[in-house]
């Protein structure tokens, strides 16, 4: 899969940047565009995401390997690595899989943990939740006029504003029909949740560790329950050196939420 992609500053150790469930390289543009005053920053779409080409297949290895073939065709040899949520499990899978790519490894509020048999069942939940609201905002994209109006039909249907703000960056008005229409795949992504919540797990991650070669850091939201104390252990066992930080009063999209003390974190473990 060619993938698309922004560009952002043009010395410095390179950075690649790999977004999350729902996400895109809009979602990551602020961020891109401040780190790209001291790095050479590359901001993907991944399959099915933003402006990148739709597929029937959305499983960790085929994000993997798009990943791959970026690299080669970029030629970037070796870079500091970013993922945030989905895009933190394909980071995790890339780096074990490819170390000889990696300067540092960045990831986002994200564990190599299997989800599903997790005791937030809530989260599972929520997604279905999130794509079923998209789903049927695009079966009723004729009754939008513009993107306020889309904001308040998601606004009530999961009365989480920051999450609304975050999903309208994924919408568009297509150019010959004048409709509103989602850049998310959004019935393939719905069809792959068990592997997205799932996937690069234990089973995935722990015959490959311990992980050494290239300094790890996780950065998790203290609001977010998607790394808890009880997967510290795990963390540790995978990445013996890891290093975790945390930004207060941020959630999952932590990146958003607080983008300074974010970029403050990255800049300092890059160096």
């Amino acid at each position: 899969m060619d993938l698309f992609f922004r560009e952002e500053g043009s010395s410095g150790k390179e950075i690649v940047i790999i977004h999350g469930l729902y996400g895109s390289s809009d979602n990551w543009f602020s961020i891109g565009k401040k780190l790209g005053a001291n790095f050479h920053v590359f901001l993907i779409d991944q399959r099915n995401h933003g402006r990148s080409g739709n597929t029937d297949i959305h499983t960790y290895d085929s994000m993997e390997k798009d990943l791959f073939d970026f690299f080669e065709k970029r030629q970037i040899q070796k870079a500091v690595v970013i993922g945030h949520s989905m895009g933190g499990k394909v980071a995790m899978l890339f780096a074990a899989n490819h170390p000889e790519k990696i300067e540092k490894l960045i990831i986002v509020d994200i564990a190599p943990v299997n989800y599903l048999k997790s005791p937030e069942k809530g989260q599972y939940n929520q997604h279905l939740k999130i794509l079923q609201s998209l789903i049927e905002f695009q079966e009723k994209s004729q009754s939008f006029k513009n993107r306020t109006e889309i904001a308040g039909f998601l606004q009530g249907k999961l009365g989480n504003e920051t999450l609304v703000q975050f999903l309208l960056k994924s919408t568009y008005r297509d150019k010959k029909t004048r409709l509103f229409r989602c850049r998310i795949n959004t019935q393939i992504i719905k069809q792959s949740l068990d592997e997205i919540i799932g996937g690069v797990n234990e089973e995935t991650m722990l015959p490959l560790s311990p992980v050494s070669g290239y300094p790890v850091l996780f950065i998790k939201g203290d609001l977010s329950e998607y790394i808890t104390n009880k997967y510290i252990p795990l963390i540790q066992k995978i990445y013996p050196e890891y290093i975790i930080k945390t930004i207060t009063g941020a959630g999952h999209w932590l990146h958003a939420e607080q983008p300074n003390l974010f970029i403050k974190i990255v800049k300092e473990f890059i160096g």
